[in-house]
């Protein structure tokens, strides 16, 4: 290094001789570097001393890159630019390795992630997050992303199962309408409340008769009450009093916990395998995915309080 350093000319005199070259003006340049033309000129000829060689003729109608300075200015551009370039090249990709995409189902980023990030960016500031919301399945998304959720066993590719994660689910309403309609009532007596239905396109989301045929219910509802195709439009008609909606535990969770609903009975459906978390394919976690994964494990696996309903 000692020896480079010797053989190298003042470095801080090649920016000044490029962009002089460049625009075959000292005063020109002087303006594109926001420096004046004197300096401009003492650098070059600073520069023109250490190489002991003339770079620029110097007339009265300006100024003109000699041979030898023609020559000097393609090899100090060609030097400046790969610098430039790779310089670029490594910044963008210290501020990608800051970034993480989490590509999750609609419901799960409304309810569940929205709620939870803040605890995220407060424990992991230098990450920058992008939540990429979407009602398609991985296995059928073109959008990249480092880290998905979605419900297991939908469409997911080659896209690699990292963990699954567990779910309850089980009805929900809101307090007015709790103590209104649903005060003391037995699970038999569900059919008197309103019953609000989520109908989707896909059949992968649990249904009212599918609920209770596996809490062991003698009667089924069938499509009895207001049904909806939309997830987030159902809870808020929940939220409104319109009826019970069946709710999960992970997307129900805040709601639950700030007493906006309230749970009706003891009954659940557990899913021990309800949500899926997956990488790309099998392209390795980068540093903030590896975050970003270990958050998710705490919140979807250690955080899960146990949700009791609503005592008679």
């Amino acid at each position: 290094m000692e020896n480079l350093r010797r053989k190298l000319p003042p470095l801080s005199s090649l920016i000044p001789f490029e962009a002089a070259a460049r625009l075959q003006s000292f005063s020109r340049a002087a303006d594109e570097l926001h420096l004046t033309q004197t300096a401009i000129s003492r650098q070059i000829r600073s520069l023109e001393e250490n190489l002991g060689v003339q770079l620029f003729d110097r007339k009265s109608r300006g100024v003109f890159l000699t041979d030898a300075g023609e020559s000097y200015r393609q090899t100090v551009a060609a030097a400046l630019r790969d610098i430039a370039q790779r310089t670029e090249e490594l910044r963008q990709h210290q501020s990608s390795a800051r970034v993480v995409v989490l590509s999750s189902q609609l419901v799960e980023a409304f309810y569940l992630f929205m709620p939870a990030l803040a605890g995220f960016h407060q424990k992991h500031p230098q990450i920058e997050l992008r939540l990429h919301s979407t009602l398609a399945a991985i296995g059928d998304e073109r959008e990249r992303f480092d880290v998905a959720v979605q419900t297991l066993g939908r469409a997911s590719a080659d896209h690699v199962l990292l963990f699954s994660a567990p779910d309850q689910v089980f009805p929900v309403c809101s307090p007015a309408y709790y103590d209104r309609i649903c005060r003391r009532l037995t699970l038999e007596e569900l059919p008197n409340c309103r019953l609000l239905h989520y109908e989707p396109s896909r059949q992968d989301f649990v249904g009212w008769d599918q609920w209770l045929e596996h809490v062991g219910a003698p009667f089924r509802v069938g499509r009895k009450g207001m049904g909806f195709n939309s997830f987030p439009v159902m809870m808020q008609a929940a939220l409104e009093g319109h009826g019970v909606a069946l709710g999960w535990q992970m997307t129900t969770r805040q709601m639950l916990d700030d007493g906006r609903l309230v749970r009706l009975f003891d009954e659940r459906l557990t899913m021990p395998d309800a949500l899926g978390v997956y990488k790309w394919h099998a392209n390795p976690l980068s540093p903030a995915a590896s975050l970003l994964v270990q958050w998710l494990q705490q919140l979807l696996l250690e955080s899960r309080p146990s949700v009791e309903p609503v005592p008679a």
